[in-house]
């Protein structure tokens, strides 16, 4: 996925937190005004102040690390000249705006360059040679999990490039900066702990614990809290080991899916052909009824493909990540338990499609468009401006997301505009004359 994955999946516990908030309070005003002086021209030493205060919280965090089974000997080893990496993004540093995530690729790219045609062939054609090689654990996972085998290796592949992309970051590291100063303070602190107790049962190495900037690390890219809450030994060698055993990695990522509501037999997706009256802004998840009713609706199952009684009582939602533009999909449960493992529709739709090219030839049957995506602060403005107008509650976040492109369908109903559902030139312009 990401490269790598972002914590929008993260399955976080709580953590053990010791009663000690005056302490806690001083502590992180302590931190601020030392990190802030770190910033701060002709400030003296800055680097080593903010050090200085990044250990000294670092520190205070072992009373949680002991009642989670971390030992002494273990925490002093493995934070002894630990330093933050104020590099990364998603931060929070005092004198400095919000970094905020990274834009992703799943996000600044128009489908057609996201879902790539040459990536989604080469992948699929490795992905059919590894589901030989590893057809025997394949076939475990999917009596145990009702996951198909296609499904974790395309998210192994997505994630990873099958394990040959190499993760750019320590993950303790990571983990601790983002306890530190990060957008998501308490997720991480627990997310810092659990490194620390993987590291002391010795299922990684150190120099092998490598992740993305959001920590997550392995073969299909699991926090560390998923690692406790989803990983599974199927090699049977005592030990769950996702940087190196294929068996396990694949295993874990099939029962995370489990443990996130996958529905075994049932697929992720069908593309449809929409028809011409198509009403855009249905497509959320909000407006889901089952798949007979779209096709008395018009939907169309692409090639003649004939859906069976049970495939037709299945509840489904309509997907166009193009607004009226390019391929449609009737999305099942299953689609948006993929979701959850990287919280796009790009994502899903390039680890869907690739599982099912490991099993058929076929691309999607309507092309991709040549759509243009506008920049992220422009379609921010746009939510700003459905949200003034009461047509959009969700995220300020400059993404063209389900949410965003249903109520952009419904501004351009109001605005007398062609509906679409999809960000452009045109219905900025029309909200700019609006104000």
């Amino acid at each position: 996925m990401f490269p790598p994955n972002t914590p929008n999946r993260p399955s976080c516990i709580d953590g053990r937190h010791v009663d000690r908030q005056d302490s806690g309070l001083r502590q992180r005003l302590i931190a601020a005004v030392l990190i802030l002086a770190a910033m701060t021209p002709g400030a003296v030493r800055p680097a080593h102040a903010a050090d200085a205060a990044f250990t000294q919280f670092i520190a205070s965090l072992w009373p949680e690390a002991q009642a989670a089974g971390v030992s002494r000997a273990t925490f002093d080893a493995e934070t002894r000249g630990l330093e933050p990496d104020y590099k990364l993004p998603d931060l929070l540093l005092p004198g400095r705006p919000p970094t905020g995530a990274p834009s992703q690729a799943e996000f600044v790219q128009v489908p057609a360059d996201y879902v790539k045609e040459a990536s989604i062939a080469r992948l699929a054609a490795e992905g059919q040679k590894l589901m030989q090689k590893h057809r025997a654990a394949l076939a475990e996972i999917e009596k145990r999990f009702g996951v198909p085998a296609s499904i974790v290796l395309a998210i192994w592949g997505r994630e990873t490039d099958y394990g040959r992309y190499r993760l750019p970051y320590d993950t303790l590291r990571v983990v601790a900066t983002q306890a530190y100063v990060g957008r998501r303070k308490d997720q991480y602190r627990t997310e810092f702990i659990l490194a620390l107790k993987l590291l002391g049962e010795g299922a990684v190495a150190r120099r092998d614990f490598r992740s993305s900037w959001a920590g997550a690390t392995g073969y299909t890219q699991f926090l560390p809290s998923e690692y406790y809450n989803h990983g599974v030994d199927l090699d049977g060698d005592g030990r769950v080991d996702i940087w190196h055993s294929v068996p396990d990695a694949l295993a874990s990522a099939a029962r995370q899916l489990v443990n996130k509501g996958w529905q075994a037999g049932v697929r992720w997706a069908y593309e449809v052909k929409a028809p011409a009256n198509v009403d855009c802004t249905m497509g959320v998840p909000e407006v889901t009824k089952p798949i007979a009713e779209w096709l008395r609706a018009g939907f169309v199952p692409v090639r003649g493909q004939k859906l069976s009684a049970a495939e037709q009582a299945q509840p489904a939602s309509l997907l166009q990540v193009e607004g009226i533009y390019g391929p449609s999909f009737l999305t099942t449960k299953n689609y948006f338990v993929i979701k959850e493992y990287n919280f796009s529709d790009l994502y899903v739709l390039f680890v869907g499609h690739l599982a099912d090219r490991m099993v058929s030839p076929l691309p999607f049957a309507t092309p991709w468009s040549a759509s243009t995506q506008l920049r992220s602060a422009d379609v921010e403005a746009m939510q700003r401006h459905l949200t003034r107008i009461g047509l959009y509650k969700d995220k300020l976040d400059g993404k063209a997301g389900m949410q965003t492109r249903a109520a952009l369908g419904e501004y351009q109903k109001s605005a007398g505009l062609k509906v679409d559902c999809w960000p452009s030139e045109a219905v900025l312009r029309s909200m700019n004359g609006a104000r």
